[in-house]
């Protein structure tokens, strides 16, 4: 397993190793202790315990997000695509950070096998770039509906750059229709 850094301190992309022969393919998804050890190695506080699997399936042109959990449920996540493509996206909503409302993407697809870690204190969205994307969360606090919270997917002061088809809107739930601009969320303080 490997740990790289993106551009948001905290937010990791995990590769795993993967074993091939003319048979197929092995891979470990996930070791706990290699991934803390790698969190560590990177100068990273500890991902904690995992409590909760998630798993979705999205057709092309669906885009879930921006989602987080507020304390006392703030959510880590670990999230990785095993059927399709999707783009992944984590912003920093944590106030005073230097990097407060920025973004990072990456395109997690069932052959490139990546993860991303997203710890809490960063939004969380994703773009279904194929039908029938299944997309696995591991999280490290269980769902709590009166901590759950959205920021607009398109909130012109982040900036996404979504890889939208042209005149193609995605197909977003009203509830993150709905969802405030950053400037206008309940979001995490200090950084």
């Amino acid at each position: 397993m490997k740990l790289i850094p993106t551009a948001l301190p905290g937010v990791v992309i995990v590769e795993p190793q993967v074993f091939g022969d003319e048979r197929g393919w092995f891979m470990e998804s996930f070791n706990a202790g290699r991934f803390e050890q790698g969190l560590q190695d990177l100068g990273l506080p500890p991902a904690g315990a995992f409590v909760q699997d998630n798993h979705s399936c999205s057709a092309a042109g669906v885009l879930r997000g921006l989602h987080y959990q507020l304390p006392p449920h703030a959510q880590g996540k670990l999230v990785r695509v095993v059927r399709g493509r999707a783009f992944d996206v984590a912003v920093d909503i944590r106030r005073g950070s230097p990097t407060f409302g920025r973004w990072v993407g990456v395109e997690l697809t069932a052959e490139n096998r990546r993860q991303l870690w997203i710890p809490p204190g960063f939004a969380h969205g994703f773009l279904a770039l194929e039908d029938d994307t299944h997309f696995l969360y591991k999280t490290t606090d269980v769902y709590a509906r009166d901590c759950e919270r959205a920021i607009r997917w398109d909130d012109p002061t982040i900036g996404i750059d979504w890889p939208l088809a042209p005149g193609q809107p995605p197909r977003v739930a009203a509830k993150d229709e709905a969802a405030p601009v950053l400037a206008q969320a309940e979001v995490f303080t200090g950084g």
